[in-house]
């Protein structure tokens, strides 16, 4: 029998007390394992990714191969000390599953549970991906050879728990559902001298204070007003005393931007910014832009019009048409290499993700795995 609330809480209670780290998810990997092995193994196949060693695939083979469907999940946490008061709380100090990897995780193998006991028309691929929060796991999956010839989706799927959503609820919308971000790193070289003598050094202070309100004129002055984009700068630090004149600085940010295009059109203005900077107050500036796989998520028109027209039908589905959110979720590189739909399952919690508070409600887990048990087999039906 496929996997039922009953199981699937105390699992989720499993993974919320053993959170990793991104590609340090060993423990992680192995609980999951063990999991996967107690279900029907007719139709599943595992396979394990030397090079990403935390990595876990399952295909579920289905009655016909020239198609396949992909539903990937995160597994890694944060570095959070946690303060729920849980009874089930980490056991990892200093690490947290605040962003709710474990409803995710545990949700997958609801589904999984699933199609390993009804198998489906198509087979489909199961991606247990590590290091979404701080390495581009997904990136990583999709690069190291893996999803080859028949362990490559034609298509994706993938959820992101919202506690600002009822604990079960369904949320997506057309277009992107999560922005690109770009990490901005800056750091600038001149010449340190006395406070008296300023003509003698290259204050990077004063340098500094100009790249800082020179890249915020970018959204206001270079984006278009209908579309978004975001340029914070949250790190500026130079000098050690205020009567010597500081000969280095260091400027680390972020850019925020709905499509891929904005994104980089926003990074080409930084470099730009930079290079004229560097050159008027005579410095080096040494610039790292890394997006790594931080893509924005941008949803496939046609299965995410499928997805909602779907989900709007199911009676026992709460469906929330949403906004786009400035936060980043390195799937949108999975996304811009297979065609798919991100979507948010509520958790209604009372505090944000990344929270040490951050508790979800734990009957978003069935609500998920019914909603997207009923919707995959649509997509295979599909496929007759």
């Amino acid at each position: 029998m496929a996997l039922q609330e009953a199981d699937l809480i105390p699992i989720y209670q499993q993974l919320h007390q053993i959170p990793e780290l991104g590609l340090e998810e060993h423990e992680t990997h192995d609980y999951l394992l063990s999991i996967i092995a107690k279900m029907p193994q007719d139709y599943l196949t595992v396979k394990l990714i030397p090079t990403l060693a935390t990595a876990i695939l399952v295909k579920v083979s289905g009655k016909k191969h020239d198609y396949r469907i992909g539903y990937r999940t995160d597994i890694d946490g944060l570095p959070v000390t946690e303060a729920t008061g849980l009874p089930f709380a980490s056991k990892h100090v200093g690490t947290m599953h605040a962003c709710g990897h474990d409803i995710h995780m545990s949700v997958a193998l609801g589904i999984l549970s699933y199609f390993a006991e009804n198998q489906p028309e198509t087979d489909m691929i199961f991606m247990f991906q590590p290091a979404e929060e701080n390495a581009s796991g997904g990136k990583r999956l999709y690069e190291s050879g893996a999803l080859t010839a028949d362990w490559l989706p034609d298509e994706i799927f993938a959820f992101h728990d919202n506690p600002d959503l009822p604990a079960g609820a369904i949320g997506c919308r057309m277009g992107t559902l999560f922005a690109g971000t770009c990490e901005i790193h800056a750091h600038l070289t001149g010449k340190s001298g006395h406070a008296a003598f300023p003509h003698n050094a290259n204050d990077m202070v004063v340098a500094g204070s100009a790249l800082v309100q020179q890249l915020q004129t970018i959204v206001s002055r270079n984006v278009d007003p209908i579309q978004s984009g975001v340029v914070t700068l949250g790190h500026f630090t130079a000098g050690t005393i205020g009567n010597v004149i500081a000969g280095e600085a260091q400027i680390d940010g972020t850019i925020r931007a709905l499509t891929q295009e904005m994104n980089l059109h926003i990074q080409r203005r930084v470099r730009t910014i930079v290079e004229g900077i560097a050159l008027a107050y005579d410095c080096n500036i040494d610039l790292d832009l890394h997006q790594g796989g931080y893509y924005p998520v941008e949803n496939n028109d046609t299965i995410t019009a499928d997805f909602m027209s779907y989900m709007k039908a199911d009676a026992d589905v709460n469906f929330i048409e949403t906004r786009p959110a400035m936060t980043g979720e390195d799937f949108g590189f999975l996304i811009h290499q297979i065609p798919g739909t991100m979507f948010w399952l509520g958790v209604d919690s009372h505090y944000s993700l990344h929270s040490e508070h951050m508790v979800p409600h734990t009957s978003a887990i069935m609500a998920g795995v019914n909603a997207m048990t009923g919707y995959l087999t649509h997509r295979n039906e599909l496929q007759k």
